[in-house]
């Protein structure tokens, strides 16, 4: 079942419900009502009761007074001394309806069970005296006449009151000379009217015109005492007469120094006789509240429902609100409060009833009947009527909540609080997570609510300022809503209202700008390129990582064209949005096709990072907020601001915030990662450039790790590549056209400069990919340079490790396999020959292998080839011979200048390795270098040639 809201279950009385209700009427007057001139609320009894709910203090008040005229005990005065607005005069109508006897008991609400109670069955009707000092203040200096009779004093009047010319003429003289009556008078007079009631208000305010030495028609100050005092000695002896007199509470409700002199004395003489006045409970005052301005609660159960739909909400989310909240009687006070929230009323009860002109009922009445009349007004659909719903924004509203506070209110009402102008409603609208609930207006609802009475006032309610976190979420949260909401707007109201303070945790609003003020005049002064982009360009660090060069807000001409792959961060104006054509891509593109003036070569080696289009204005916004504080900061050390301590705190507090801030907002600004490509096809041309792009994790810990994760997953990156692949871009691109090699290092030239090729990290890439290959007769083969149809340095399907330069090539696998196969045959022919040559035929007898062994034969036969006698004797001699070893070798060697590298590379391994294998060999190898040029050498290659003999350690070296 969705719970209901307030307006469908509370419905307000008429007079609140139209706004008809008058200021006054808050105001109970027990003058008028003697005379029959208070409004019907107040002068019908049955009404009166109706709207009254029955205190604990005024049960026990009544149950004495029922009693005491009865003549069953009760006390003979009562004095009723309360804080300003705590009931008193209230309690007096109560007890005058009720003794008046005008209306039976069974109809005024309430009354019936204190009777019950007391053990009466039929109440006597009494005599009332009302004795109200502001009714009476003339009396002191001018009589009143009734009829033949002038009353010149306020024992005059109570004797007029109580028993007319009878009663009067008893005192007549007494009042006449403006002298106190005795006791006896007194008692006689009072017994005469027995049973009776004197009520008496604002007694010191009548008492306080007596200055001391100075004698009126209405006695003097000291005869006012000598009257009290006799008085109630008076009512001690008739058993069936009370006294009811209410007093201030404070120095502050009596007035004036002879005002407060007037309490003490009164307290002295009251406080002989008085009987304890229990004061109105805050419980009781939910009652006192709701029945004055809402008629009954028409669904009781779905009343219930929403309590404890708060209840259950509060229970859940513990941590964040106030521990009373979790206690089992909170649910109850839900009940008795409902439909106002108890949050409401301890605000109004504990902090605001401590100001001056504050009453404590009838100020909560004035104010919240204005309050509910409003939001009824504007549909309020609330699930009860917290903190955060007062309607600020309304005047009656605003006007009334202020009339108590000290001057200077209004502009931090329309610039922070409330309305639409208000710092809350822009942060509303700005965020629909806010606005959806209006989140800002209501947090800067609660704050004012529970801060605004210690804003400078005098005797503040709080020893520390401000209203805690917890309570203040109390004041906005309503059941199904996320905390986290609100917790996230007073963040952000911290950050840009006025006249907000924060401190340990404690909100509040003050009347004087806080530090912001001065913040957001300082903000104005930094310009965006002088200040704002350099400071930026500060905060965008990254390390080196796979990239050779990390560019930030460079220009075109300042971004190298090389082979090193470089990371160029787009300016703050170069934003990007997905889905739209972006400055960035516009930004992107002039810097990829050239160089300042000259035309870039080197495209494929640029990735470009952009700012976010949504977020460039708030990090712009907070680094001007950064630099703003960090200013003040600066002023405050250098003696050139002077503030207090608790503003130095929270200025170097905000600059700490703002650059843990700034520091998460550029990460979160600069996340679009952007890589150009083009699509071709061999013999359709080449497409447009495209740009694919991709968010980063402004978490990452290593955004440069991060660019090269998102870079290597999308294969926009290759820092590992198989043989295959590329074979096949060989294959597409460069054999072709009877093309069968292809320079290794022209391929990695052409893949760093053509957006539709491979990007690789490196040359290293390309170099291993080569070697990784070379050992398989599926890809490729290599060699180091060609003469005619000829390989030279020739592998294939051979493992080696290769030196990427000018003179490595990469050979087409058919290619490599036909010339592997030329090499192999002559090789098999060489190896014949030299098997032939090693084992030569034997000479048969009849001299058929002399031709083909030829001049061999002679030079192994020699001289002893002359005659045959001797055949034995010179093939011994022959085969004992032996040939000396050669123990030196020399040899020199001619090198092309342009091809020493690889020809220099085959003479180390094809002669000086056969020596080196030998340990025992002495091997020597020594480099001549002569280079002649007929005009001259310059004198920078003179310097380079010296310098870099003399690193690689030239026994001697010159120029002539």
């Amino acid at each position: 079942m969705s719970l209901k809201p307030w307006r469908e279950i509370a419905i307000p009385h008429e007079d609140v419900l139209k706004g008809t209700f008058q200021q006054a009427e808050f105001a109970a007057d027990i003058s008028k009502v003697h005379q029959g001139t208070a409004t019907l609320e107040y002068q019908d009894a049955a009404l009166f009761f109706q709207r009254t709910f029955i205190t604990e203090g005024m049960r026990l008040l009544l149950d004495s007074v029922v009693k005491r005229l009865a003549g069953k005990g009760g006390d003979p005065v009562v004095q009723l001394q309360t804080a300003f607005g705590g009931g008193k005069t209230h309690t007096l109508l109560a007890v005058y309806h009720l003794a008046q006897g005008v209306t039976a008991a069974s109809k005024m609400q309430g009354i019936s069970p204190i009777l019950d109670a007391a053990g009466i069955t039929e109440l006597p009707k009494a005599r009332v005296a009302v004795l109200d000092g502001v009714e009476l203040l003339d009396l002191a200096s001018k009589p009143r006449v009734y009829g033949k009779t002038t009353v010149k004093t306020v024992w005059g009047e109570l004797a007029w009151q109580l028993g007319g010319e009878s009663a009067f003429a008893k005192v007549a003289e007494a009042d006449r000379d403006g002298t106190a009556p005795g006791k006896t008078v007194l008692a006689e007079i009072i017994a005469d009217s027995a049973p009776c009631i004197i009520l008496m208000d604002e007694l010191v305010r009548y008492v306080s015109q007596f200055e001391e030495g100075k004698t009126l028609s209405g006695g003097t100050y000291d005869t006012q005492l000598s009257f009290i005092q006799s008085l109630t000695e008076a009512l001690k002896g008739v058993p069936n007469a009370i006294l009811l007199a209410s007093l201030p509470y404070s120095d502050r409700e009596a007035g004036s120094q002879q005002g407060i002199k007037a309490l003490r004395a009164l307290e002295h003489y009251f406080g002989r006789v008085q009987a304890l006045w229990k004061p109105v409970a805050t419980e009781e005052a939910f009652e006192i509240v709701r029945r004055r301005l809402f008629e009954t609660v028409s669904n009781r159960l779905a009343a219930e429902e929403v309590c404890r739909a708060y209840a259950d909400y509060y229970a859940a989310n513990s941590s964040d609100l106030p521990p009373e909240t979790q206690e089992s009687n909170y649910l109850e006070r839900l009940k008795h409060s409902y439909p106002i929230h108890p949050e409401v009323f301890d605000r109004l009860y504990e902090d605001w009833s401590t100001l001056p002109n504050f009453q404590r009922t009838r100020g909560v009445l004035k104010l919240m009947a204005k309050v509910i009349h409003r939001l009824w007004t504007t549909g309020n659909n609330e699930l009860m009527i917290q903190p955060g719903s007062l309607p600020l924004f309304d005047s009656d509203t605003r006007n009334e909540a202020i009339y108590y506070l000290e001057q200077g209110w209004d502009p931090v009402l329309d610039r922070d609080i409330d309305g639409e102008r208000a710092a809350t409603t822009e942060l509303d609208n700005a965020r629909p997570l806010f606005g959806s609930i209006h989140a800002c207006r209501r947090i800067a609802r609660s704050v004012f609510l529970g801060s605004a009475p210690d804003a400078g006032a005098v005797g503040g309610a709080k020893h520390h300022r401000g209203i805690e976190l917890e309570r203040l979420l109390l004041g906005c949260v309503q059941p199904g809503q996320v905390i986290g909401h609100y917790k996230d707007g007073v963040r952000a109201m911290v950050d840009k209202l006025q006249y907000l303070n924060s401190a340990n945790n404690r909100y509040w609003f003050d009347t004087r700008p806080n530090l912001r003020r001065e913040m957001e005049d300082r903000k104005r002064r930094f310009d965006l390129r002088e200040d704002v982009y350099p400071f930026i360009k500060d905060k965008l660090r990254f390390a080196s990582g796979v990239f050779g060069g990390v560019h930030v807000f460079t220009p075109s001409s300042d971004v190298p064209d090389d082979w090193q792959l470089r990371l160029v961060v787009l300016p703050p104006e170069a934003t990007f949005s997905k889905g739209a054509q972006s400055p960035a891509i516009d930004a992107a593109t002039a810097i990829l096709k050239s160089r300042g003036e000259q035309p870039r070569q080197k495209q494929n080696r640029l990735i470009f990072l952009a700012p976010d289009t949504d977020s460039i204005a708030r990090l712009k916004d907070q680094v001007t907020s950064s630099l703003a504080w960090k200013s003040i900061v600066d002023d405050v050390k250098e003696g050139r601001l002077n503030l207090d301590g608790l503003q130095t705190k929270q200025a170097s507090a905000s600059l700490d915030q703002a650059n843990e801030a700034l520091g998460r907002m550029v990460r979160e600004t600069f996340k679009w990662l952007l890589a150009p490509l083009q699509e071709a096809k061999p013999g359709k041309g080449i497409g447009e450039i495209q740009w694919d792009h991709f968010l980063i994790n402004p978490a990452a810990v290593n955004r440069t790790e991060e660019i090269e994760k998102v870079l290597k997953e999308h294969e926009l990156l290759i820092t590992e590549w198989a043989p295959i692949h590329l074979a096949k871009m060989l294959q597409t691109w460069f054999w072709k056209d009877d093309a069968t090699a292809v320079g290794a290092l022209e391929t990695w030239q052409k893949t760093c400069c053509y957006l539709y090729l491979p990007r690789l990290r490196e040359a290293d890439t390309l170099r291993a990919t080569i070697a990784a290959g070379v050992s398989s007769r599926d890809f490729y083969g290599i060699a180091y340079g060609r003469e005619g149809s000829r390989f030279q340095g020739f592998h294939f399907a051979q493992s080696t490790t290769p030196i990427l330069d000018d003179a490595l090539l990469l050979i087409e696998p058919k290619a490599a396999s036909s010339f592997a196969a030329t090499l192999a045959q002559e090789a098999a022919d060489r190896e014949a020959e030299a098997k032939g040559k090693e084992n030569p035929a034997s000479s048969t007898a009849g001299g058929s292998k002399a031709e083909s062994t030829g001049g061999a034969s002679s030079t192994t036969t020699g001289a002893g080839s002359a005659g045959t006698g001797s055949s034995s004797g010179s093939g011994k001699s022959g085969s004992a011979a032996t040939v000396a070893k050669k123990t030196v070798f020399f040899g020199s060697v001619e090198l092309d200048a342009r091809k020493a590298k690889l020809q220099f590379s085959e003479v180390a391994d094809e002669v000086i390795m056969l020596f080196a294998q030998n340990p025992n060999v002495k091997l020597r190898v020594s480099v001549e270098v002569e280079a002649e040029l007929p005009s001259g050498f310059d004198d920078g290659v003179q310097r380079s040639v010296r310098e870099n003999c003399n690193q690689l350690k030239f026994k001697n070296h010159d120029f002539d």
